[in-house]
């Protein structure tokens, strides 16, 4: 990987490599390792340990910003801010598939904006600033791109029960076909719209929902859909 690569990326993360050979461990995919002439590490050992670093920086950081919450909440919230999808958005907004080592294979595959090659990365970049820098180089990094600006003011967002991911995970258990959200009537004026949605799986339409935006509308809906098939996620905290 060329230099002046390395100097972006250094300069995009505000953060400065002492070894510089952890950082390209971090951002080189097992496929780019199997195929190099000499000896190389890929970045797999570096995403174990960074996802467990995110794991911990996100709990304290929640645990101490909102010392009243029990642990479900909490727990929650952290799972918001660790899981894959989330980190691969990240790793999206930073453009740091433009960084990686990949094989031919992924390459031509397009592993440079695949969601898990993506979160794999940002999860190895972490350890890697830890492994440079300590705990505080990589408490710095996720304060900065994996938490929210203002977490306070994203707390209702953050630990609201996301009942459509209930219900998916409801359906798959039960073998039901996976079904889709409609939206079947918008009112109001522009500044402040009522979407109705609708969720039908198969040819049944299970529940219909609204709210002042299309998601809030479908998470009514999926709310609604999770009682009439008896399931009652549980908001604690």
């Amino acid at each position: 990987m060329a230099g002046d690569s390395l100097e972006r990326l250094q300069s995009s993360i505000g953060y400065r490599f002492r070894n510089r050979r952890i950082l390209l461990e971090a951002l080189t995919h097992s496929s780019h390792a199997q195929e190099s002439s000499s000896p190389t590490r890929d970045n797999e050992q570096l995403e174990f340990l960074g996802d467990a670093i995110i794991n911990f920086l996100v709990s304290v950081r929640l645990a101490d910003t909102f010392p009243e919450y029990e642990e479900g909440k909490l727990s929650r919230g952290r799972a918001r801010l660790v899981g894959a999808s989330h980190l691969a958005a990240v790793a999206g907004r930073m453009k740091l598939g433009e960084f990686l080592r990949l094989g031919r294979g992924e390459e031509k595959t397009g592993g440079r904006s695949k969601a898990a090659l993506l979160c794999n990365a940002f999860e190895a970049l972490v350890a890697a600033l830890y492994r440079d820098g300590g705990l505080e180089a990589a408490r710095e990094f996720v304060e900065r791109f994996v938490m929210p600006e203002d977490l306070t003011a994203s707390a209702d967002e953050l630990f609201s029960i996301d009942y459509k991911s209930a219900l998916q995970e409801h359906l798959q258990a039960e073998r039901l076909p996976p079904g889709e959200y409609r939206v079947v009537e918008e009112t109001g004026p522009e500044h402040q719209k009522t979407f109705t949605v609708e969720f039908v799986a198969g040819e049944h339409l299970l529940a219909r929902g609204q709210g002042g935006s299309k998601k809030a509308a479908e998470q009514e809906a999926a709310k609604i859909a999770l009682e009439r098939l008896g399931k009652r996620p549980e908001n604690r905290g």
